[in-house]
Parts: structure tokens; C-alpha cells; sequence
């Protein structure tokens, strides 16, 4: 076994010394077959046991040994299902990392009949896959992924043999620099206008909301962001109204601009899918489906959604056939602690919830996915560094589960955070091959009220790591003299004096 790459660290003296028991955990069986319309699907009652020193902990089932062995963080806490202590964590980790892959087949965390997450988890797992990884245990998974042999070809095998909650157990075994490495790894590429997760590309949402939807004001921070090089994820708005009125006028403002300046870009009003489909059946020029989703079927019922709903909408968009190179027209936002909020969590820990989540997204096929990582709040995740850990391992798991993973990189006003942190987990993905950040003028969202970041700090993270924009939207930006062939920024002089698109905020 080895601890972060490190063969003499886990010596069994080593560990002896250390007063870690060496005994596999002790698991107690007993295996029930159950059949739900058709579907074998196996539930084992089991426990698992580890000792450190004098003290024999003891986990009952494997739900509790995942929020046991989960890194602290205040929701956790607050569902009542987090580690009493650092050293029932450790307990609980050395107890996971001994628990074989397959288990996560035979004991699903939520019932198969009572929730359509873990169906759809559970039909759509392809044993082909999971073989080359089938014999492993949690831990032996964690050093495959960080060995020269977890290539990106061996990931992308893999994608549709590992489980959501196979994910969520390695992380908690991973430091943060396995985060960054096994996710770096594992490039996730989609495409509609923009080709978007190249490796060595970033791309940046321009979120250009106004608190009463004014076309001017809107109008001005997405020219803002675009003179900043950004947009090439998606000009996305989060509406002040959800009228059809107002949502139509957004959407029809924005393709007009597209169409006008021939940008390679795509739109989005992020309201209700429900909107959006009413939307199309009015002629709505319609890029992207947003909606909100969560990892339980009673989380998303909480959302007004469920999968035959998100089914409907992506058959809907893509009847339009609006993308010029590729079809991915789902946009999906995530974040810990969403089905806790909503007292769907089944006593599962919020980020395994979390990677459920992204089982939901991964249905569909979309062209963007983001965790909106510290936007829940204190209560959740209650300072910077359970914000930066909570970041890293949504990407990380997205990323594995073969999702488009992008991050709003994001604090409330009232957490223990500052825009310090938002610096360091904006470097930190950067360097994990994030597919997108949010580009919000100031970093300050003048309707929803929260920090992120800002057209400035994507240029950062662009300078410091020589990160390029899809490469469509590169080309265009050249075009317009935004950038230079090289795509760096030309002074603002220069483009005062050659700017078209300044004729569009004039009109």
C-alpha cells in the first residue's frame, strides 16, 4: 500500500508504530437479494470495524462509513452524520480504503425502489467498464489512479463502470494534490458553438446579471467581460423575473448580438426548465437548457424536476439544432449540501450526495457543469478551507464520472471566507484542468448577492498557467481586435479606435 506514492511510508512497522491496527477491517455479513420490477439488485447489512490503538470503532453500515470518513465540514455536522472525532476519522478512512469496489454494487446508500437516482445509477453501470478496476478495493483505487497506468485512455474506459459513490469513497482517501493530478488527467471535451475542456483551455461564463433585467445594464457587463476576453463558455443570465416575457427578451437580446457580430458563443437564461420548454414551444431562440439538479430523487423533486423531465427538455433543445459543432445543450449547476437543505439526504453525507449529482448530469450529456461550490453557505460549508477541499473534490469527481466539470468559485457574505481563498482555489483548479469559471463584473453579483470571480482574475489564472479560450471563440476575438494572434488583450486604445461592438451598446 502506498501513502501518497510513497512505498516506505506504509511499512507495516510504520505503521505499528503509529498504533494503526494492521487487521483488515472486520466486516459482518449478511446478504439479502431483493427484486424490484425485474431488476436484481443485492442490499447487504453489513458493518465495518477498525481499531487505532486501545479503541475498536465500529460503523453499521456503509452510508455511515462514507460520512464517517468524510473531511469535516459544517453540514455534515448539522445532518448529524460527520466523524465525533479526528480519530474516528482516520478509523473510518483506514476502514474505507479496505472495502472492496464491488461492495458499492451490493449495498446502494438510497433503496433502488425508492429513489430514480440510484436506478438510474444502478441500470445504466456497465460491468465491461468496472472489470479492469473490479478487483480493487477503495484504496488500491486511489493508487491505480495516481499510477502512470490511470491514463487518460484507462479513465475514459472506465467512466461508465465507476459508481457516484465509488468517486465520493476514493476522494475522501485523496489529498488535495491527488485531486488536482487524477483530475488533470481526465480532460472532459463538449461542444455546441465552442469547443470547450481542451486540455491547456479555460473557459469563463460571462454572468452578466442586473436586480430588474435592464437590457442596458446587461448589455454593458457582457461587453465588459467579452473586452476581457471572456464568454466562450456561455453568456448566461440568472433572471430577476421569470416571466415568458422577460425570459423571450433576454434570449431574443442576446442571439441578435450573436447573430449581428457573428460570435461563436451560446446563451442561456438560467430559469426553470419548465421555462425554457415553454420557451421553445414559443420560437425562443433557445441555446442551452439550464436547470438545477441534485443527487436524490427527493432533492430534485424539490427542484420541480425529475429525469423524464430533463429528458423532455434535452429532446426539446436539441430538435432545434442551433449548435454549429457540436449538439450538448444541457447546462446543469450543482453543490454540496442541496438535498440536505431540502431533507432529502437519506442520513447520506453531502458530498456523496454530490457525486450523485453527477450522475444526474452525465444522463444528458452536457455541454456544461458546474458546482456552485460556496454559494450554499456557512451552514454547509462553513469557512474557506471547507469551500477549497469541497471544490476540488466536486471536480474531481465530476471529472471521473466523464462530466464537463466547471466551478463557481464562490462565497456568501456571511461565511468565513474572503476573496484570499477564492485566489487559491481559482490557482488550484486552474492547474486540476477546470473546464470553466464564472466571469462576474467585480466579482460581485449585483442581483444574487454573493462573491465570485471576476473577468480580472480569469485573466490571472490565464497568464500565470498560459491557459487558451475554445479555440472558435479565440479566432473570433482576433477577429474583432479584442486580442492579438496570440490572444492576448490589445490596449484599450487600440480598441477604442477599431471597436465595432461599442456601436451595439450605443443603439
Amino acid at each position: 500500500m502506498k501513502i501518497n506514492g510513497n512505498e516506505a511510508a506504509a511499512k507495516p512497522e510504520i505503521i505499528a508504530r503509529l498504533g494503526f491496527s494492521l487487521q483488515r477491517p472486520i466486516f459482518a455479513t449478511e446478504r439479502v437479494t431483493v427484486k424490484v420490477t425485474g431488476t436484481p439488485v443485492r442490499e447487504k447489512a453489513m458493518s465495518y470495524h477498525e481499531t487505532i490503538g486501545a479503541r475498536r470503532y465500529r460503523f453499521d453500515d456503509l452510508k455511515t462509513l462514507l460520512a464517517r470518513a468524510s473531511p469535516q465540514r459544517s453540514g455534515d455536522e448539522l445532518a448529524g452524520v460527520a466523524a465525533a472525532s479526528e480519530e474516528e476519522r482516520v478509523a473510518a478512512k483506514m476502514a474505507l480504503a479496505q472495502v472492496p469496489l464491488r461492495a458499492f454494487l451490493d449495498e446502494p446508500l438510497i433503496p433502488y425502489e425508492d429513489d430514480e437516482v440510484t436506478r438510474l445509477i444502478v441500470d445504466t453501470h456497465d460491468a465491461d467498464a468496472f472489470a479492469p478496476i473490479a478487483h480493487l478495493t477503495v484504496g488500491e483505487f486511489r493508487e491505480w489512479l495516481l499510477s502512470d497506468a490511470a491514463d487518460t485512455v484507462a479513465l475514459e474506459r472506465i467512466k461508465m463502470g465507476v459508481t457516484p459513490e465509488m468517486a465520493a469513497a476514493v476522494s475522501k482517501l485523496m489529498r488535495n494534490q491527488d485531486l488536482i493530478v487524477a483530475a488533470k488527467k481526465r480532460p472532459v471535451v463538449t461542444r455546441f458553438r465552442t469547443t470547450i475542456g481542451l486540455p491547456g483551455r479555460l473557459s469563463v461564463r460571462i454572468q452578466p446579471n442586473h436586480p430588474t433585467d435592464d437590457p442596458k445594464g446587461i448589455a454593458a457587463s457582457m461587453l465588459d467581460g467579452l473586452f476581457y476576453g471572456c464568454g466562450d463558455a456561455v453568456i448566461g443570465i440568472n433572471p430577476a423575473s421569470d416571466s415568458p416575457a422577460a425570459i423571450a427578451a433576454l434570449l431574443t437580446m442576446m442571439d441578435d448580438f450573436r447573430q449581428r457580430y457573428d460570435v461563436p458563443m451560446q446563451s442561456c437564461v438560467l430559469t426553470h426548465v419548465t421555462n425554457t420548454i415553454a420557451a421553445i414551444e414559443r420560437g425562443a431562440p433557445v441555446d442551452l437548457v439550464f436547470q438545477s439538479v441534485a443527487g436524490t430523487e427527493r432533492a430534485n423533486a424539490g427542484f420541480g424536476v425529475s429525469l423524464a423531465l430533463l429528458q423532455e427538455a434535452r429532446d426539446a433543445a436539441q430538435s432545434l439544432a442551433r449548435g454549429t459543432v457540436g449538439d450538448n445543450v444541457m447546462y446543469f449547476e450543482t453543490g454540496q449540501g442541496s438535498a440536505l437543505s431540502a431533507n432529502a439526504h437519506h442520513n447520506v453525507d453531502q458530498q456523496t450526495c454530490e457525486a450523485r449529482a453527477y450522475a444526474v448530469a452525465r444522463r444528458f450529456d452536457p455541454l456544461l457543469t458546474n458546482t456552485v461550490v460556496g454559494f450554499i453557505g456557512p451552514e454547509y460549508l462553513y469557512d474557506g478551507r471547507q469551500i477549497i477541499r469541497a471544490g476540488l473534490e466536486d471536480h474531481f469527481c465530476g471529472k471521473l464520472l466523464g462530466v464537463p466539470m466547471g466551478c463557481d468559485i464562490c462565497y456568501t457574505n456571511h461565511a468565513q471566507a474572503d476573496q484570499d481563498d477564492m485566489d487559491t482555489l481559482l490557482t488550484l483548479l486552474g492547474v486540476a484542468g477546470v473546464n470553466f469559471i464564472m466571469g462576474v463584473p467585480g466579482a460581485d453579483d449585483v442581483m444574487l448577492n454573493y462573491q465570485s470571480t471576476s473577468f480580472h482574475d480569469a485573466l490571472y489564472i490565464r497568464r500565470v498557467l498560459d491557459l487558451k479560450r475554445a479555440p472558435e471563440f479565440e479566432a473570433w476575438l482576433a477577429k474583432m481586435r479584442v486580442t492579438d494572434t496570440h490572444g492576448a488583450l490589445l490596449s484599450a486604445h487600440t480598441q477604442a479606435q477599431t471597436q465595432p461592438l461599442l456601436d451595439w451598446i450605443d443603439e
